[in-house]
């Protein structure tokens, strides 16, 4: 019977060793640790320093470091707690002022030194404080991860399959949940043969869980009106004075582009309430833009919009996307833009909406590297065959 290797302490220790280090790193590799650490210290300082440069502008020198090291400390500072902000002083002035302690005597005559190194203290208030931190972020994680999976439900999951055409879409939040919207609707209409096709493009003002409560009551009330059967103007309207009564007095406007599709004949009618002007391209190469509409919904009641038409020939794109895809920055604060956009759509004009879609988050991963992102990113293509 053969014998069993026998497995050395030094063997386990390593092994215990890389289970540990998998374990703690989720197995990435240290490039990419350090590109995820690196992401993430450009997103705290945007968050810290945000106002920064209006406060020291035209400081310089000795000044300017410390205007921009108490203003970073105080934002740091009421980012906790009050009870927390105390214990965190207490922790730093227990680090800077390290050693204390006391003498005393006895009847003998001898005398005795106590003395206290108050940097193991203060290290451990400091652990303390990131312990209550941490769990906060525990619980707000798992209410954004429940916020996530309920807005992934809200949203249409695979693409709708329609004769003669194919559709593609994505979005990529900011943060854990998005502002942007997209969508995908069976209009009802009086014969079943004329059914239309309502394509939705929104981006509510502002990004994270209020612009996401936004969207999800932006979207209720979009389908609901759109299974009155009404026109595409009369439903806007409606949708416009819906918006205005659930915009904080218009600080929370939606902008949206809405186009009613008739798939037998390619017959387009829209409305740009405000949105980026999407990209029509022809197969002939040349570009269209859907310019016609109005303010952004929310803003002003009983306002009027205008609506615009245009027909998909056999090989067009439609392009329809928000302003985080264009305005996606790199590391030196250069935008994606819409040049770069339509050279992408020209060079792959013959694959599928898929594709079209994989390519573009390809790209724009590779324009902006690490640097984190102020605005979600979502895009809806539509190609006739």
């Amino acid at each position: 019977m053969a014998s069993r290797p026998q497995v050395g302490p030094h063997s386990r220790l390593r092994a215990d060793a890389e289970q540990f280090w998998h374990r703690v790193s989720e197995g990435l590799e240290v490039n990419q640790l350090w590109s995820q650490f690196e992401k993430d210290a450009r997103s705290s300082y945007r968050l810290y320093s945000a106002g920064l440069s209006e406060r020291v502008e035209g400081e310089s020198g000795f000044r300017r470091v410390w205007l921009i090291t108490k203003a970073l400390f105080w934002a740091i500072l009421e980012m906790l707690t009050p009870a927390r902000r105390v214990l965190l002083l207490i922790a730093l002035i227990l680090l800077f002022f390290p050693v204390g302690g006391f003498t005393f005597g006895n009847k003998a005559g001898e005398v005795h030194v106590v003395e206290f190194d108050f940097r193991l203290w203060g290290g451990l208030l400091m652990f303390v404080v990131l312990l209550l931190e941490l769990a906060d972020r525990v619980v707000m994680k798992r209410d954004l991860e429940i916020a996530k999976d309920i807005q992934t439900w809200l949203l249409p999951g695979a693409p709708l399959q329609l004769p003669g055409y194919q559709i593609g879409y994505a979005t990529r939040p900011a943060n854990t949940v998005a502002g942007d919207y997209y969508d995908v609707i069976l209009r009802p209409t009086a014969s079943p043969n004329d059914g239309r096709i309502l394509f939705v493009v929104a981006d509510v003002a502002g990004k994270s869980i209020p612009a996401a409560m936004l969207m999800a009551t932006f979207q209720a009330s979009l389908r609901t009106l759109s299974n009155s059967g009404v026109p595409l103007a009369e439903l806007i309207v409606n949708l416009n004075n819906y918006c205005c009564s659930n915009t904080q007095g218009g600080a929370r406007f939606t902008t949206a582009l809405i186009a009613e599709l008739d798939p037998a004949t390619g017959d387009m009618v829209y409305v740009n309430a405000g949105h980026n002007a999407p990209i029509l391209r022809r197969s002939s190469g040349t570009i269209e833009r859907l310019e016609a509409g109005g303010i952004p919904l929310g803003i002003l009641l009983q306002t009027t919009y205008e609506t615009g038409s245009s027909r998909l020939g056999p090989g067009d794109w439609l392009i329809v996307f928000t302003d985080g895809v264009v305005e996606a920055v790199n590391t030196r604060g250069e935008e994606y833009e819409e040049p770069k956009l339509i050279r992408l759509i020209d060079s792959a004009a013959a694959a599928t909406p898929a594709e079209m879609i994989r390519r573009l988050l390809a790209d724009l991963d590779e324009f902006v590297g690490n640097t984190p992102q102020h605005d979600d990113m979502t895009c809806l293509l539509l190609k006739r065959e």
